[in-house]
């Protein structure tokens, strides 16, 4: 059901051999173009014509009516809606702490340098659709844009024929908890070249963020720069640390989570310990026979993005998940926090026994919109970060110019941009 990779005795660099998801997004980002040209001039008309096309849906209006939003709270079921707000109070809770503050540095007397954090004046959120519903990427797109003050903020998610062609009811009981009521039912590439465009009652947003397919993915990479945007998120991913201590019911019941999300979800498991290695492997084989999704998790464990890698220790096994970088990185060893701290490449981490992926995905209060394919190397998760822009205020009063005018006529000379260095001499030379 899943490969076996042996990495020992290897030395170098181990990405080549790691497994990973097949994805041409450049490829995908030219078939998705016209779609997105064609939003650009035609607007809603477009819209209406493409969620035909590829929902099977007919529009009559793109944006949902905020009486359906508040409907969709008051049929919620409780349980659900309790475990939404404790859901949204933990991930307040720990995006509230990532708030930054103005700060100004004394360069010298009369010359200051302050830096503000300035928030995104409007963003576009994206929550996925499809073979799931996620509630939960509602609160973990919304939050930290709430929690940066982000001015104007609008949610989309594809349109669902079993719901009168609006979006899952569960996401616009999301949006409701949340204080959302632009919501618009537009899924795929085509909701991002709204977001980027502008369409009829969608304002042109400077951000958008969010997971989706490799179609959304394509639609990210295609309009960056008309758009801001988080991250290409491509299928999800887990990678587990573990050692002969970790028990094997517990790593395969979370290689299974995410393989439950998708045909090309990646589920990796890295260890020095073989016999750990056959005990995962056979207690696969008994929950995937046993959960509700099994095809599809069957087909994720076996495809090419899913493996178990074998490894000479603990330190090998350290050096093939950086250099893995997953989205999500479990640490299930002896000693797991202190192997934990020495992880340098994941979206997000998981240390122990009790911290699985599916409590980040839901209720820890961390984000679950993270960095995929390798990309956590270089990119952090969704944050409140995400939404501000650091922003330099300089002061200096003529004394502090005049001190330091020599010094920038040298380096504008040095650069032969002799005008640069006279913008300045025009200030602190004599009359």
């Amino acid at each position: 059901m899943i490969s076996r990779i042996d990495l020992r005795g290897t030395q170098g660099d181990p990405r080549q051999a790691l497994p990973r998801a097949e994805l041409d997004v450049a490829a995908a980002a030219e078939r998705v173009r016209p779609l997105c040209e064609d939003v650009r001039h035609r607007g809603v008309e477009a819209l209406v014509e493409l969620t035909e096309r590829f929902d099977g849906v007919g529009l009559t209006d793109i944006r949902v009516p905020k009486d359906a939003i508040e409907a969709a709270l008051d049929d919620l079921d409780p349980a659900v809606r309790a475990a939404l707000e404790e859901s949204i109070r933990r991930a307040r809770a720990v995006h509230r702490d990532q708030r930054r503050t103005d700060h100004t540095t004394r360069v010298v007397p009369g010359g200051t340098v302050t830096e503000r954090w300035i928030p995104v004046d409007r963003v576009g959120l994206y929550v996925p659709g499809g073979r799931a519903v996620y509630p939960s990427s509602v609160v973990m797109n919304v939050v930290p844009a709430q929690e940066a003050g982000v001015r104007s903020l609008a949610v989309t998610s594809p349109p669902q024929n079993a719901f009168g062609g609006l979006p899952h009811p569960t996401i616009l009981a999301a949006c409701a908890l949340l204080g959302v009521d632009e919501v618009y039912a537009v899924g795929g590439a085509q909701a991002i070249a709204m977001f980027a465009y502008g369409a009829g009652p969608c304002e042109r947003a400077d951000m958008v963020t969010g997971p989706g397919n490799i179609w959304v993915a394509a639609a990210k990479r295609l309009l960056k720069g008309v758009i801001g945007i988080d991250a290409e998120a491509g299928p999800t991913e887990i990678a587990i640390l573990a050692d002969a201590t970790a028990n094997p019911d517990y790593v395969a019941a979370d290689l299974i989570s995410q393989a439950e999300h998708d045909v090309v979800a990646a589920s990796v498991l890295v260890t020095p310990d073989e016999a750990l290695a056959e005990a995962v492997t056979d207690r696969l084989a008994a929950r995937v026979a046993a959960t509700k999704h099994g095809d599809r998790v069957r087909e994720a464990l076996s495809g090419p993005q899913s493996g178990i890698v074998l490894v000479d220790d603990l330190d090998h096994g350290l050096a093939v998940v950086n250099a893995y970088a997953a989205e999500h990185l479990e640490v299930m060893t002896a000693d797991a926090a202190a192997w934990a701290a020495r992880v340098r490449n994941a979206g997000a981490i998981f240390v122990g026994d009790f911290s699985p992926v599916s409590l980040g995905d839901y209720a820890a209060g961390s984000n679950h919109v993270l960095p995929t394919g390798g990309c956590a190397c270089h990119t952090g998760g969704l944050s409140v970060q995400t939404f501000l822009r650091g922003v330099h205020v300089v002061e200096y009063d003529r004394e502090a110019l005049t001190d330091v005018a020599h010094h920038v006529i040298a380096l504008a000379n040095a650069e032969d941009l002799p005008a640069h260095g006279e913008a300045v001499a025009a200030r602190t030379d004599p009359a």
